[in-house]
């Protein structure tokens, strides 16, 4: 059965819209900027697939940001779990190597990627996109409780990172910088 023209046109305007929003986003939840725009595409593909129903979504774009979010908390378990696969593999290859995962310097992007998934897309999503505690539960699929916690100890632990003056105006700054990035 073909797809309604009228359905085809409406995604490919959804699409042109939210495609470099949820590519930032997905940026800023990973910290891949290589991956970012496929996993944004990823998502898009698979919203396409279900747009009959997502067309009729209160709110579509928040749906696409569950999406992007759910897509890279699978990303980065499945880089975590591969990452342990190698580190087990090289333990006791080599002594006194440092682990390459540790910063030298303390910036808003690697403070966010030290950030737990969670409280790291409640950040990115209240304080980056400027959503609403509500929009960002609804993307997530949690309570707006959950958000406000999570939110809160997530902002705790980068201003203990960055010093509280830097901390919003820097996460601005990371998203305005990625906004460059995919214009």
């Amino acid at each position: 059965m073909a797809e309604p023209i009228g359905a085809a046109a409406e995604f490919h305007a959804f699409f042109e819209d939210h495609y470099a929003q949820l590519s930032r986003l997905a940026y800023l939840l990973t910290g891949d900027a290589d991956g970012a725009d496929d996993l944004a595409a990823d998502a898009l593909l698979a919203l396409w697939h279900r747009w009959d129903r997502v067309r009729g979504a209160d709110h579509p774009a928040a749906y696409a940001r569950g999406v992007v979010a759910n897509m890279a908390r699978s990303r980065i378990r499945s880089a975590v779990r591969e990452r342990r696969r190698v580190t087990l593999f090289w333990s006791g290859q080599g002594e006194g190597r440092e682990d390459p995962d540790i910063p030298a310097v303390v910036d808003v992007q690697e403070a966010l990627r030290l950030l737990p998934f969670r409280k790291r897309a409640c950040v990115v999503l209240r304080h980056a996109f400027d959503l609403s505690e509500k929009d960002v539960a609804q993307a997530l699929g949690v309570s707006v409780g959950t958000v406000k916690s999570q939110t809160s100890k997530g902002m705790a632990e980068l201003q203990r990172a960055l010093g509280r003056e830097e901390t919003l105006r820097g996460i601005r700054m990371t998203v305005a910088d990625t906004a460059g990035r995919n214009s």
